[in-house]
C-alpha cells in the first residue's frame, strides 16, 4: 500500500506525495507548521477525533461539546498555532487494571482540544517516517494491524524459527526520552516552529487527581500522536535487527525475535539489550526469556502459542469472562433476549479477533457461557442449585433452550 493510498488529502498534494516517493533533498523536510494549522487540516484533525470519540479532558469539554462549535474552535485554534501562542493543557491520567494481574495501567487522556491538534501534526508528518519504516513492524500502521502481526510469527514458526526472544520493554511508553525522542524526529522533520510543537504536547502538564506533575520522558497511552511517536523511536532497532538477518516482529512495544537456533536467539538477545541500554530503556528482567517453542510457549499480541497450537492468552481470557460476568449477573432485570444481544455484541467482537484458536478454547467458553444464563433464568424461576445443562434439558424447561452465541464455532 503507497503514500498515495493512505495520506491524508487535505494535507499532501500531488506535488508532495511525489517528493515523498521520490525523496527529498537531505532526506529533510522543511515548512510544514502551516500545513498543521490550515482549515482543512484541522477540520479533517476534529473528524478524526469525532470518530475515535473518548472521554473529555480536564477541562470536562466532551467530543460533542467541541463539534457544536466546531468552526469558532477550529478559528480560535489555528490562529494560536499559526501565531506561536498555543499550548497544550495537563493530560488528566486514570487508570485502568490489568486483566490477570493485581497492576494498573496508566492512560493519558489529552483535552478534544489539543488531540485535534495531535491528529493534524500526525496527518503532517506520519507520511514521512511511514516511508522508511520497517516491513517488520505492525502496529498502528496503514494496512497493517495484529493479524498480519500473527500471521508473519506462525509462518516463521512452520519454517523452522523455533527459538523465540519474548522481549518485554519495562514501562515503555512512560519511558521514552524526550530529548532523543525529539532528535529521531529532527532527522527527517527540520521545521523549528512543528519540534517546539512537539516538544511542548510532550512536555504538557499530568494531573492525577489533586496532584501536577510535569513529565520528563514518555508519551502518554492514549494520546493521538503517542503509536507514531513510540513507532519513531524504535523504528532504528527494527532496522538493527533485520540488518543482522534477525525475524523480528514488533507490534508497538510488544515484539517476538523468532531464530533458527538457540545461539543466534542469544546473539538477538544481546543485541536487543544492548540497543535498549544505549537508548535509555528497560528489559523486563523477568519477562524477557529465550523460549524453544517446540517444548514451551510464549505469548503475543493476546495469543499464547504452545508448540503448534494457538490459545488465548489467560489474561485475554479472564478480560473476556470479566466482561461477560457483568452482563450475566443473575440479579440483571433485563429480559434474555436483551442480555444475549448485549453479550453477542462482545462475544462476536472477540471471536473474529481469537477465531483462529484451538477449538477445544471455544467449546470450553460456550459451556462457561450457557451455565452463568442457565443459572441466570434459573434464578428468575426460584429453582435452588446450580445448572447443569443435562439436568435442565431433561426437565424440558426454558433452561434448555438458548440462542446462539457469539463464541460458537
Amino acid at each position: 500500500m503507497g503514500p498515495r493510498a493512505w495520506a491524508e488529502p487535505s494535507v499532501w498534494t500531488q506535488r508532495m506525495l511525489a517528493a515523498l516517493e521520490q525523496g527529498v533533498n537531505g532526506g529533510v523536510w522543511f515548512s510544514l507548521i502551516d500545513k498543521v494549522f490550515s482549515p482543512a487540516n484541522l477540520a479533517a484533525a476534529t473528524a478524526r477525533v469525532a470518530a475515535n470519540k473518548g472521554a473529555a479532558g480536564v477541562d470536562h469539554v466532551t467530543v460533542e461539546q467541541f463539534c457544536l462549535d466546531a468552526g469558532n474552535n477550529l478559528k480560535g485554534l489555528g490562529e494560536q498555532l499559526r501565531r506561536g501562542t498555543y499550548q497544550p493543557q495537563a493530560i488528566r491520567r486514570v487508570y485502568i487494571p490489568k486483566p490477570g494481574s493485581t497492576e494498573e495501567r496508566p492512560l493519558g487522556i489529552p483535552t478534544v482540544r489539543d488531540r485535534v491538534v495531535q491528529a493534524a501534526i500526525v496527518h503532517v508528518i506520519a507520511p514521512i517516517f511511514e516511508r522508511d519504516f520497517a516491513p517488520t513492524s505492525y502496529g498502528f500502521r496503514p494496512g497493517r494491524g495484529c493479524q498480519p502481526a500473527l500471521d508473519r510469527v506462525e509462518e516463521l514458526l512452520g519454517a523452522g524459527y523455533h527459538y523465540v526472544v519474548d522481549v518485554d520493554l519495562k514501562s515503555y511508553f512512560d519511558t521514552i526520552p524526550h530529548e532523543r525522542l525529539l532528535q529521531r524526529i529532527g532527522e527527517k522533520v527540520a521545521d523549528g516552529r512543528l519540534l517546539r510543537l512537539i516538544e511542548s504536547l510532550l512536555k504538557a502538564g499530568i494531573l492525577e487527581g489533586l496532584r501536577e506533575w510535569t513529565p520528563t520522558a514518555g508519551a502518554p497511552q492514549g494520546a493521538v500522536l503517542s503509536p507514531l511517536l513510540s513507532n519513531i523511536y524504535l523504528d532504528p532497532l527494527d532496522h538493527l535487527m533485520a540488518a543482522g538477518g534477525a525475524e523480528m516482529v514488533r507490534y508497538a512495544d510488544d515484539l517476538v525475535i523468532l531464530c533458527r537456533t538457540k545461539a543466534e536467539a542469544e546473539r538477538a538477545l544481546e543485541q536487543v539489550r544492548a540497543w535498549v541500554d544505549a537508548n535509555g530503556l528497560t528489559l523486563h528482567p523477568g519477562k524477557t526469556r529465550i523460549v524453544d517453542a517446540q517444548t514451551d510457549y510464549f505469548d503475543f499480541l493476546g495469543y499464547r502459542f504452545d508448540r503448534d497450537k494457538r490459545y488465548v492468552r489467560p489474561k485475554s481470557l479472564e478480560r473476556l469472562k470479566e466482561a461477560v460476568r457483568g452482563k450475566t449477573r443473575r440479579t440483571d432485570g433485563r429480559s434474555l433476549a436483551v442480555i444475549i444481544g448485549d453479550l453477542n455484541r462482545t462475544l462476536k467482537g472477540w471471536f473474529g479477533y481469537f477465531k483462529r484458536c484451538y477449538r477445544t478454547v471455544f467449546s470450553g467458553l460456550d459451556g462457561w457461557i450457557r451455565r452463568r444464563l442457565r443459572s441466570l433464568l434459573r434464578k428468575r424461576e426460584r429453582l435452588k442449585g446450580i445448572s447443569r445443562h443435562g439436568a435442565d434439558d431433561r426437565r424440558g424447561g426454558r433452561t434448555a433452550s438458548l440462542p446462539k452465541l457469539g463464541c460458537s464455532a
